[in-house]
């Protein structure tokens, strides 16, 4: 294999909710493309155990660790392993997402509070973590939503806060991370066809007639734009916010 085949070679990721749907698609494309592999879940062991043995098949070292996202201890916890085992850190992807559905009228302090802890405080802290291990190079990239900037129904609050809230914190960390050559970038997909998010599901009937292309997007669409960000050519592009849509935000 040429560097060409492998532009990731001797790299290490951390993807952050990297078991199921976008992030397992995520850890597995940077697998291919040569990069060491970490994850973390927060239940299902064995999805999290199926994309290790994918990423092993690959020829590349991989792991998984169950963490909580919105535990800061647990974050920092996972970097450290993360680069005891594999060797070092040089891309981090945060997939973790919560959510709780309800309007001004609904939501609970509860709600509240964990939509903010695992979709911000934990990405907030355990992305400090991971840049203390980086070097020039390093990329950081933020999975956000297409919901950030728009909310075509009702109910998408506490989501909604807290992807935007992720738009800034590419911005400013790009910023803050330009002069140790680390890039900073944020995707925003939109319906993604995921087992969470099945083609059959309540949401599909809605979504699908406000996209330009008329079909949900695939992981391996998001996974592909993930690994563009990643990649040792990229190192011109940061904080860049990019819709991966199929239209839905035209």
């Amino acid at each position: 294999m040429t560097q060409q085949d492998k532009p990731l070679a001797g790299k290490t990721a951390l993807v952050i909710g990297g078991s199921r749907g976008i992030g397992a698609g995520i850890a597995q494309r940077l697998a291919t493309a040569g990069a060491n592999v970490s994850i973390t879940y927060a239940a299902r062991s064995d999805a999290a155990d199926a994309v290790v043995r994918a990423c092993e098949a690959l020829d590349v070292k991989a792991m998984a660790q169950q963490a909580d996202a919105g535990d800061v201890a647990s974050g920092r916890a996972v970097v450290d392993a993360t680069v005891k085992t594999l060797g070092g850190l040089d891309i981090f992807v945060y997939s973790a997402v919560a959510n709780e559905m309800g309007d001004i009228t609904a939501i609970t302090e509860e709600g509240f509070d964990r939509v903010i802890a695992v979709n911000l405080k934990g990405l907030m802290f355990t992305a400090q973590a991971a840049v203390s291990h980086m070097q020039q190079g390093g990329r950081l990239i933020l999975i956000s939503s297409v919901f950030s900037e728009m909310v075509p129904f009702p109910g998408l609050d506490l989501y909604t806060m807290s992807k935007s809230a992720m738009i800034g914190l590419t911005r400013a960390w790009a910023r803050d991370l330009a002069e140790k050559g680390i890039t900073v970038n944020c995707i925003q997909p939109g319906p993604v066809e995921t087992d969470m998010n099945p083609l059959n599901g309540p949401l599909a009937q809605v979504l699908l007639p406000m996209t330009a292309i008329k079909r949900y997007g695939s992981v391996a669409e998001i996974a592909e734009m993930a690994a563009y960000l990643a990649h040792p050519l990229a190192g011109n592009v940061t904080g860049g916010i990019f819709d991966n849509d199929g239209g839905l935000s035209l």
